[in-house]
């Protein structure tokens, strides 16, 4: 039962409700994004020959670019599709972090706001440090 005369205007529990959901929601969307640029690739490729998987070759430089992923999505590349989930799988627990940081926020609880404005920073600078933009 919710308190009523608290002065927090989100309670715990809402906040653990609400970052579930956003998770549960951004699994769900990647992995649909993903199936469907599967079955798009398969639609497209499926019955050509099988490639060889012995040498490695790496993901092609169009796909590996936010400009190439989102011009090869708007294409209906289904490589690019694929990577636009896996790019949406990524993002979802950035997303987690930025909710929670505006329930601190919210809260008021500084010592919360410096811990998750840290990880975000450390999770972003990893991330986006990585990435040939």
């Amino acid at each position: 039962m919710k308190n009523i005369i608290s002065t927090h205007p989100i309670q715990d529990r809402d906040v653990e409700k609400i970052v579930g959901k956003l998770l549960r929601f951004g699994v769900i969307t990647a992995s649909l994004v993903v199936l469907l640029g599967g079955i798009l690739f398969l639609v497209q490729n499926g019955t050509q020959v099988r490639p060889d998987y012995h040498i490695f070759k790496g993901e092609e430089n169009e796909f590996i670019t936010f400009d190439g992923i989102f011009i090869g999505l708007f294409t209906f590349k289904p490589m690019a599709i694929i990577q636009f989930g896996v790019l949406l799988l990524i993002i979802t627990p950035i997303m987690r972090i930025v909710f929670s940081l505006f329930a601190f926020i919210l809260e008021k609880d500084k010592l919360y706001i410096v811990i998750t404005l840290i990880v975000l920073a450390i999770i972003l600078g990893s991330t986006l440090g990585g990435l040939k933009i």
